[in-house]
C-alpha cells in the first residue's frame, strides 16, 4: 500500500529528531507540576557510577517504571540511600536527555515510605527534642514514696483504667485517685491528652500522674510521639509515670516522663508501695532489731566475763583489799592524831579563856572596883588631873553613876614634892 503525498506537504510538517525532542523537553521540563514532583515506588535496581547513583523506580505490580538519578553532590543530603527492594518516596524533577531520546527523574531527596517514613519523622523529632534537653536525666524527678492522691490520664473505656484501679486498690487501699479522661487513639488524641493533663494541674491535688494505654499497633500509639503531648509532659508541674503498654520501642512520651514502664499495671505497682509488703518488711525489721539487741547483749556479757576472768588472773582483788586495809589504817591514824591535836587545842583555848577572863575589866569591876571617866570619855588615872566641880562618870560592876568633884586629894608623893 502506498501513499501519494505532495512534496510540499511533507517539507512543511516534518520535524527533525532534535526538534521533536526539544518540543517534548519543553513540555515536560516547563510543566509546573513536573518541576517539583513527589513519586513513590519500589527500587528495582541501583548502580553507582562516577557521576552519581542510577536506579529504576517502579510500581509494586511492576506495571510502570521510571529511571532516576542522584548526582554525587546530592547523595550526602539524602535521608535514605535507595536500595533495591525498598519502598521509598522521591522528590525530584523531570529531565529529558535528547541524545538518548529518554527522560528520567533527577532526585533531590529520598524518604522511606510507609512505616519507614513514620520512623524517620520520629527520629527527626526525637533528635530535635534531645538537643533541647527534654530527655536529660537531670530533669527527671523522683516519684513520691507514699502519695495520697494520684491522677490517671487514659481512656474511660480502656482496659488500662480497670487494671490501674484494681492494682491500686489491692496495693494501697484508701488511696485517693483522680481520673482525667482522654482519647488515646486517633487524630484527636494528642489534643485530648494535653487537655487532660492541664485539668490535673489546675486541680492541684495530685502528687503524681499516670499516663496510660493498654498497648496497640504502632499507628495506634502515634499520639504518644506527638510533639504537643511530649512538651505537655515536659512542662507538667508534678512527676509523671507512663505505662503505655508496648514492649518494643519507647515512645517520646516515655523518654520525657520522670519514669516509664511497659504496662498500666506496672505503672500502678510502681507509683505506690504494697501495704502488705510494707507490713511484712516492718515485721522483718522488728525481728531483726530484736535479734540484734539480743546478740549485742550476749556479746556484752561475754566481754564482761572475759574481763572478770582477766581480773581474777591478775589478783587485783587482793591488791585492792591491801589498799583498802592501808587506807583504813591511815584513816585510824589520822583520826587519832586529829583527836589528840584537838584536845591539845581545847586545853590551850581554855587557858587563854581563863587569862582573858582575868584581864577582863568587867571581871575587875565585879570584884568591887570602878572605872572613873572624864566628860570626854578619857579614864581618870590621877587625882591631880581633876578639878573641883568637874563632872565624872563612874562605871561600876552593875551600871554607872555621874558625880561632881567636891574635893581633890593629891597623892602624898606629890604633896612632898611641892613642899620640898
Amino acid at each position: 500500500m502506498t501513499f501519494d503525498l505532495p512534496d510540499s506537504l511533507i517539507l512543511d510538517t516534518a520535524l527533525s529528531v532534535s526538534g521533536l525532542t526539544d518540543y517534548i523537553r519543553l513540555l515536560l521540563e516547563q510543566d509546573e507540576q513536573l518541576r517539583q514532583v513527589w513519586v513513590t515506588g519500589e527500587v528495582s535496581s541501583a548502580n553507582h557510577h562516577r557521576s552519581g547513583l542510577f536506579f529504576t523506580l517502579q510500581d509494586t505490580d511492576r506495571t510502570a517504571g521510571i529511571k532516576c538519578v542522584v548526582w554525587n553532590s546530592q547523595l550526602p543530603k539524602l535521608a535514605q540511600i535507595p536500595v533495591p527492594g525498598e519502598q521509598i518516596i522521591i522528590l525530584g524533577s523531570i529531565r529529558v536527555y535528547p541524545q538518548r531520546g529518554e527522560y528520567q527523574l533527577s532526585v533531590w531527596q529520598t524518604l522511606p515510605a510507609g512505616v519507614g517514613l513514620q520512623a524517620l519523622r520520629y527520629q527527626q523529632l526525637k533528635n530535635r527534642l534531645l538537643a533541647e534537653g527534654l530527655f536529660d536525666a537531670q530533669r527527671k524527678r523522683s516519684l513520691p514514696t507514699h502519695p495520697q492522691t494520684i491522677a490517671v490520664v487514659t481512656s474511660p473505656t480502656a482496659a488500662a483504667w480497670g487494671d490501674i484501679q484494681k492494682t491500686l486498690k489491692q496495693r494501697y487501699p484508701g488511696l485517693h485517685v483522680l481520673f482525667s479522661p482522654a482519647t488515646v487513639q486517633g487524630e484527636q488524641a494528642p489534643e485530648s491528652i494535653v487537655k487532660a493533663i492541664e485539668r490535673v494541674e489546675r486541680d492541684g491535688r495530685a502528687e503524681v500522674l499516670i499516663l496510660s494505654r493498654g498497648g496497640g499497633a504502632v499507628e495506634e500509639l502515634a499520639c504518644f510521639n506527638d510533639e504537643r503531648v511530649v512538651r505537655s509532659l515536659a512542662t507538667c508541674s508534678i512527676p509523671v509515670i507512663t505505662g503505655i503498654g508496648h514492649q518494643r520501642d519507647e515512645s517520646l512520651a516515655d523518654l520525657v516522663a520522670d519514669a516509664c514502664v511497659h504496662t498500666p499495671t506496672a505503672a500502678a505497682e510502681m507509683v505506690v508501695p504494697s501495704l502488705s509488703e510494707l507490713y511484712t518488711e516492718h515485721r522483718q525489721r522488728v525481728v531483726a532489731l530484736h535479734e540484734a539487741v539480743y546478740d549485742s547483749g550476749n556479746t556484752a556479757l561475754n566481754k564482761l566475763q572475759v574481763l572478770r576472768n582477766r581480773l581474777r588472773r591478775l589478783r587485783l582483788d587482793r591488791q585492792v583489799q591491801l589498799e583498802v586495809d592501808k587506807l583504813a589504817w591511815k584513816r585510824q591514824h589520822l583520826v587519832q592524831i586529829t583527836t589528840r591535836r584537838s584536845q591539845q587545842a581545847t586545853q590551850h583555848l581554855e587557858l587563854l579563856r581563863q587569862k582573858l577572863a582575868s584581864l577582863d575589866p568587867k571581871a575587875v569591876l565585879q570584884r568591887g572596883y570602878a572605872v572613873v571617866r572624864r566628860e570626854d570619855g578619857a579614864i581618870a588615872r590621877s587625882a591631880a588631873e581633876l578639878t573641883v566641880g568637874e563632872e565624872l562618870v563612874i562605871q561600876l560592876g552593875q551600871g554607872g553613876v555621874k558625880v561632881k568633884v567636891m574635893e581633890v586629894n593629891e597623892p602624898l608623893q606629890t604633896q612632898r614634892t611641892q613642899r620640898g
